[in-house]
């Protein structure tokens, strides 16, 4: 758990932002079979030592026996946490959008852009791990737990579309935003070439470059984008729930928000994983590169704050988001093994610890218990 201590054609593209191209992706690695370490290894049953996070010469296909016992315990506690948009009751939300003095201009303005980044975000999160990381993975317990994220990414973009739906907004409007809407769009291109490279079909890991490249996408990714770009949006939705407001999407964002803090400490643990066994790889200067893209989404993350948040809401305003952006920067940075980027940055919304907090008998609309599981609740009638 997180701890704060710790393709379709688009037929309309703006210029600057790529657009997906489908790929044929290998159903094993990026590895050649014909290749003379793979054959070797195919006259004998796998052992736990010839297991590697990425260039393994291993069967994948065999998950057993597990040397990365850590992902498949992520991958288990992620399954206990399954859960569908169409069980939150979106009626009392309804009723709020629709009324004249339900909500604020500032408010409605918000919820829109939160929902305009959201809807396509865990698509482009989805469309990364399947057509990109999962086929350079050749550790079989880590990609269990990718294919489980992705079902997950797939659940959140459902989620979203309920909200959209239930609220009866402009779909038009809302889906396009990635596209039409300054302060996601400029969030979106900065991550779409991290994907463009892992998904190129020409892209093998195995040399230095390429592995530096892999590596870099996946920081970007689990430290980035699931642990920075989201959370903005994550306080703004919840902030409205603790006043009594949007609790059905509210709580939907709160299942997202436990399920993507899972997310990004897997990615981290990745990342750390291919850090040990391919220490080559962690240079000064990768390092300093690494460093400037954390530089760069904070500034991207701030001024999508003050773009949803012109004037104060909720009792906050963009600039108490500097402080927050900074502080969770400083804890990814020095989750992956740097130092702090802005030293001594406090948390404003110490509250949201609680919310990640998968330990809480209820959540906190007191609407439904938190940490249900399924599986024992079929019936055959």
């Amino acid at each position: 758990m997180l701890s704060w201590d710790e393709p379709q054609t688009l037929i309309r593209k703006p210029q600057g932002l790529p657009s997906f191209k489908p790929v044929q992706a290998p159903l094993i690695d990026s590895m050649p079979l014909e290749s003379s370490s793979a054959s070797a290894m195919s006259d004998r049953r796998v052992k736990v030592e010839d297991k590697r996070i990425i260039n393994g010469a291993s069967d994948v296909n065999q998950l057993v026996p597990f040397k990365y016992k850590w992902a498949w315990e992520k991958y288990l506690a992620t399954c206990a946490n399954h859960w569908m948009p169409q069980e939150i009751n979106m009626s009392r939300d309804i009723a709020l959008w629709k009324s004249p003095q339900g909500l604020t201009e500032d408010e409605r303005r918000l919820i829109k852009r939160n929902l305009g980044f959201f809807v396509t975000a865990d698509s482009l999160a989805a469309n990364n791990i399947v057509l990109g990381t999962y086929r350079h993975i050749t550790a079989p317990e880590c990609r269990q737990f990718l294919l489980r994220q992705a079902f997950e990414e797939a659940i959140h973009t459902h989620a979203y579309q309920y909200i959209v739906e239930s609220l009866g907004l402009d779909e038009g409007e809302i889906f396009n935003a990635y596209h039409e809407v300054k302060s996601i769009r400029d969030k979106d291109e900065f991550l779409i070439p991290f994907i463009d490279t892992l998904t190129d079909p020409n892209f093998k890991t195995g040399t230095l470059q390429a592995d530096q490249d892999l590596l870099k996408s996946m920081i970007v990714f689990s430290c980035l984008m699931e642990g920075l770009f989201f959370y903005v949006g994550f306080v703004q939705i919840l902030a409205l729930g603790r006043q009594n407001k949007m609790t059905g999407a509210a709580e939907q964002y709160q299942y997202i928000l436990r399920d993507e803090s899972m997310h990004c400490n897997f990615g981290i643990d990745l990342v750390n994983t291919i850090k040990l066994e391919n220490p080559q790889l962690w240079t000064a200067s990768f390092r300093e590169e690494i460093k400037a893209l954390f530089l760069r989404a904070v500034d991207l993350e701030y001024a999508y704050a003050e773009d949803t948040m012109p004037r104060g809401v909720l009792g906050l305003n963009a600039s108490m988001f500097k402080g927050y952006l900074r502080f969770i920067a400083n804890r990814r940075a020095q989750q992956i093994g740097l130092d702090a980027l802005f030293p001594q940055e406090e948390n404003p919304f110490p509250w949201m610890s609680e919310m990640i907090d998968l330990k809480k008998e209820r959540n906190f609309f007191e609407t439904r218990v938190i940490e249900y599981q399924t599986g024992g609740a079929l019936s055959w009638d």
